[in-house]
Order: C-alpha cells, then sequence, then structure tokens
C-alpha cells in the first residue's frame, strides 16, 4: 500500500509555472506507475500526465502536451509535473495517483490517490 500527498498548488497568473510534487510513502515506490489527474465541479477527473515505473516513458492529456512534463525520483519516493504556460482553462484541482498494475491513461487503472492539490490559473 502507499499512501499520497501532493503539494505545490496555489494562485498563478496565465502564462506563469507551477511545480506539483507528490510525496509517497509506504514501501515499493518504483513498483507503481504513476500519474496526475485534474478534475474541475462537475467534471470527470481527467488524465493530465501519466509516468512508467522507471520514468522511461511518459503520456499526456492533449490539453496539457507541450507544456507539462511528468517525473519522477524514485530514490526520493517523490513525483512531479512542471507547468509551464499556464491557462485559466488549467485551474483545477490535481490528484496524483498509483497504479499496482499496469497503469494507463484511465483513472479505473490507479488504486491509490492523493486528496488532490489546487491549481487556480488567473487570467
Amino acid at each position: 500500500q502507499v499512501q499520497l500527498v501532493e503539494s505545490g498548488g496555489g494562485l498563478v497568473s496565465a502564462g506563469g509555472s507551477l511545480r506539483l510534487s507528490c510525496a509517497a510513502s509506504g514501501r515499493f515506490f518504483s513498483s507503481y506507475v504513476m500519474g496526475w489527474f485534474r478534475q474541475t465541479p462537475g467534471k470527470e477527473r481527467e488524465l493530465v500526465a501519466t509516468i512508467t515505473r522507471s520514468g522511461g516513458i511518459s503520456s499526456y492529456g492533449d490539453s496539457v502536451k507541450g507544456r507539462f512534463t511528468i517525473s519522477r525520483d524514485n530514490a526520493k519516493n517523490t513525483l512531479y509535473l512542471q507547468m509551464n504556460s499556464l491557462k485559466p482553462e488549467d485551474t483545477a484541482r490535481y490528484y496524483c495517483a498509483a497504479a499496482s498494475g499496469q497503469g494507463g491513461r484511465n483513472k479505473y487503472d490507479y488504486n491509490y490517490w492523493g486528496q488532490g492539490t489546487q491549481v487556480t490559473v488567473s487570467s
């Protein structure tokens, strides 16, 4: 089992940057496929980015490609999301998630979730 705690959210102006972190406790962080998802009230939780266990392969949602970068440091049990060129439509609560199985782009592939961190982008 793994516990996930996100940090780094906040208020930023359009065009700005933020870096989210997700600290994982428990054992075997490197055995999980990891992902970032986001959700706004009344909408489905959507994929932002995923990354394989080794960190060698990442995948992004269409709306963030070229602006966001997912990475992980298995020695520090930490997942990151670098967000650049932020837009007001990026405003959401961002969640870190871990998949003990194959993982993927579907939120139902993920077993463990953090509580989320709010990102608000002002125009």
